[in-house]
């Protein structure tokens, strides 16, 4: 299956250096391999790649050269920058990995001005659509079931899905987050996944995690990070035109794994519209250059919309999720108001007919995801 990446990663791979990072077992690898008929692949933690990528003495003669977990190497930023400033392009480099290549990406500039660097996201609608030629609805019901991590979403089989996910979470915290950090209460995470599972879309009560946890918030906020890191889950927060204010306020916790999610079908449907939004968004940034966030808006009154969008600081983007609720959302309008230039739509899973009311926007929820893109 081709991935939304690919004709991006083809056009700027015979320029630099690909760095490619996303969850695990997102399709990262399976993406790579089929950016160019032949390729050499080497793994860190195969013992044999290992030996060769020290020793630099794989074949020039392909297209392409793959190097996965290579963030395991120490000062692999400065292996890559030497291979890439002694012999150039061909072949070109794509450098894979999850949690620690991201973490180790945003560290230093070793690599200044010679990569590239993109976020694979899981499955949404509008790939499965554009990819497979799933039906929209039919994609959306999948996603909201299994997930949009393509093993759980292809096998199309809710024992399997659950079978995969166990495994896919106890690799993460038992493998990534100790190469990750030093942890010794691998239990307690596993028991903030699990309360963050049931509290998706809520606003984050850290004191309250804590007291559940029997640990102080400051250990509460490093393990939310760790598992951020790990990409897991990720933060939306709220939005103030004042960043600091923004940051210190309480933010909102979605997962990666729509079909990880605990609650009603509402909070299902408002996770997958968060991960399809938090990937156009990184699109966006990944191709462009646009610098771009994702938040929810709330005032002192109380009013909240799910989604804002921004894009060089602008908004551009206001979303509302209901599963069933075909009545406006007032908060649209009160809100809205102070931007009036910008998108306003509210998304709900099964509407009968498409509405439109002063500037707002009601859509089916399949036939929004499906064409979502942003300006």
């Amino acid at each position: 299956m081709e991935r939304y990446l690919e004709e991006y990663i083809h056009r700027d791979m015979a320029k630099k250096i690909i760095i490619l990072s996303g969850p695990r077992q997102v399709g990262k690898t399976t993406l790579s391999k089929q950016l160019a008929p032949s390729f050499v692949y080497l793994n860190y933690d195969a013992a044999s790649d290992r030996r060769m990528i020290r020793d630099e003495d794989w074949p020039r003669d392909v297209p392409l050269v793959i190097f996965d977990e290579l963030h395991k190497l120490r000062k692999w930023k400065s292996k890559i920058k030497g291979i890439f400033d002694t012999d150039g392009i061909p072949p070109s480099i794509v450098v894979t990995g999850s949690a620690r290549l991201e973490t180790a990406r945003k560290g230093g500039d070793s690599l200044a001005g010679r990569f590239f660097a993109y976020r694979l996201h899981p499955l949404t609608v509008k790939e499965l659509v554009m990819g497979l030629k799933e039906q929209p609805r039919v994609a959306l019901e999948k996603i909201m079931k299994f997930g949009g991590f393509p093993e759980p979403y292809l096998q199309n089989d809710e024992t399997y899905a659950k079978r995969w996910r166990r495994t896919h979470l106890d690799t993460i915290i038992r493998g990534d987050l100790l190469d990750l950090e030093q942890v010794r209460d691998l239990k307690s995470i596993e028991i903030l996944v699990d309360l963050l599972r049931a509290r998706v879309g809520s606003p984050t009560s850290y004191s309250s995690l804590a007291q559940d946890l029997q640990v102080s918030v400051h250990t509460v906020k490093h393990w939310l990070q760790i598992l951020e890191n790990l990409c897991v889950i990720f933060a939306v927060r709220p939005y103030h035109r004042n960043i600091a204010r923004s940051l210190l306020k309480e933010p909102k916790y979605y997962f990666y794994d729509t079909g990880a999610v605990e609650g009603d079908i509402g909070v299902r449907l408002e996770n997958t519209v968060a991960v399809a939004l938090l990937r156009e968004v990184h699109l966006l940034e990944d191709t462009t250059g646009t610098r771009t966030a994702l938040h929810y808006l709330r005032d002192r009154d109380g009013h909240e919309v799910d989604f804002l969008v921004l894009a060089d600081r602008k908004p551009v983007l206001l979303a509302e999720v209901k599963a069933f609720d075909e009545t406006f959302a007032k908060a649209l309008w009160h809100l809205g108001r102070y931007m009036p230039s910008m998108r306003k739509v509210q998304i709900v899973l099964d509407l009968k007919r498409v509405r439109e009311k002063e500037g707002v926007s009601m859509l089916p929820a399949h036939a929004f995801l499906a064409g979502l893109s942003l300006p």
